[in-house]
């Protein structure tokens, strides 16, 4: 799109060099860029969303639950379950997509700047541009973990109010381990910020969730969602966990209404499928260590990944010679702009195949 915008157009001068956040969308192709869960929801999932939908539809009148209270409650069951902590729907907020959840926490909290360690989720900054929020970029070692001891020092130096950061990392794989997580949330409670950790991706690490740390860290935000280990991308759900006092906060910048009554029904009947939907979770981690390692036979060096998708280079051409004749050859992975590298979200195990067998014929 282009960012030459006419004259009449009283557009926010802070915008004017922005276009709108999206990967490419291209037809008749296998989609392997976006980090979706590849299945379709099972049959008795979607049998339990047709058999609730009637009763939604009927009350389309009336205007959903705007807090979502039931819903607010089998989440934190369901992160309860998972983590083993003792958080009630006062804990819980929920949104349209984890992205809604990021905007709503700089609107309510991003008076003073933001800091991240890039390379990260790149709407991290996009959104605090958008929403007005100075932002401060911190740098990932060369390997794209994250020098804690360094990091520390910045939030010391630029006294952030907020501290982002991505566990695992989008785009690169890399994790954070629950001790180095603390240190970061003790460093920047002692500048009076918020640590808002986005576990976008969490049901596919092994790692202890920041959710067990809110107990003992009041500043302790954690961002996630249901889009990709319940393969519920295309109903928009995500979620916070945080102290009730931050839940409150959010409520002040949210939209009236802002979540629907059926995106609601169905999210719950989601949660309580959540142990077969889980079991996919665990055939794309098998997946992505055959993935893995199938590519480093090829002698392509792989980024180690905690996540639905691998990041790899090694190549003999550019990456983007690559990325193309992928898609040349039907299959649409992610140029996510680090030099030489490229990202492929893991499918399933016929889909890997293919992109397996199409990259060795041109790598």
């Amino acid at each position: 799109m282009s960012t030459s915008w006419p004259k009449w157009l009283p557009l926010r001068t802070s915008l004017r060099s922005l276009s709108p956040y999206g990967a490419p969308q291209i037809p008749n192709v296998l989609s392997l860029n976006t980090n979706e869960n590849p299945f379709d929801l099972p049959a008795s999932v979607v049998d339990a969303m047709l058999a609730k939908l009637p009763e939604v539809l009927t009350h389309l009148n009336r205007y959903p639950d705007r807090d979502a209270l039931r819903l607010r409650s089998l989440l934190s069951d369901y992160i309860n379950h998972s983590s083993k902590t003792s958080f009630t729907s006062a804990n819980i907020w929920a949104a349209n997509g984890s992205n809604e959840i990021l905007q709503t926490l700089m609107l309510a909290l991003g008076e003073r700047p933001a800091l991240g360690f890039l390379p990260s989720y790149s709407v991290h900054p996009l959104i605090a541009q958008v929403t007005g929020v100075q932002w401060f970029a911190g740098e990932r070692n060369p390997d794209f973990t994250l020098d804690v001891a360094k990091a520390v020092a910045l939030i010391g130096s630029a006294k952030p109010g907020l501290v982002f950061i991505t566990t695992p990392n989008n785009p690169t794989g890399t994790k954070l381990t629950i001790g180095d997580i603390k240190k970061l949330s003790i460093a920047t409670a002692e500048v009076h910020g918020l640590l808002i950790v986005d576990e976008a991706y969490a049901e596919f690490s092994d790692e202890l969730s920041a959710v067990t740390l809110i107990e003992e860290l009041n500043n302790v935000v954690v961002v996630r969602t249901m889009s990709k280990a319940f393969a519920f991308a295309g109903a928009r759900l995500g979620y916070l966990i945080a102290r009730p006092e931050i839940i409150d906060a959010c409520l002040i910048t949210r939209l009236p209404y802002h979540l629907s009554s059926p995106t609601q029904a169905i999210a719950e009947i989601a949660l309580a499928h959540s142990d077969v939907l889980m079991a996919e979770v665990n055939l794309l981690k098998a997946e992505r260590t055959r993935v893995e390692d199938q590519l480093t036979v090829m002698g392509l060096s792989v980024v180690p990944s905690a996540a639905n998708f691998l990041l790899f280079t090694g190549f003999t051409k550019p990456a983007s010679e690559i990325w193309r004749e992928l898609v040349d050859a039907g299959i649409l992975i992610r140029d996510v702009g680090i030099a030489g590298y490229l990202r492929v979200t893991i499918g399933t195990p016929t889909e890997n195949d293919r992109f397996l067998a199409a990259l060795n014929l041109l790598k």
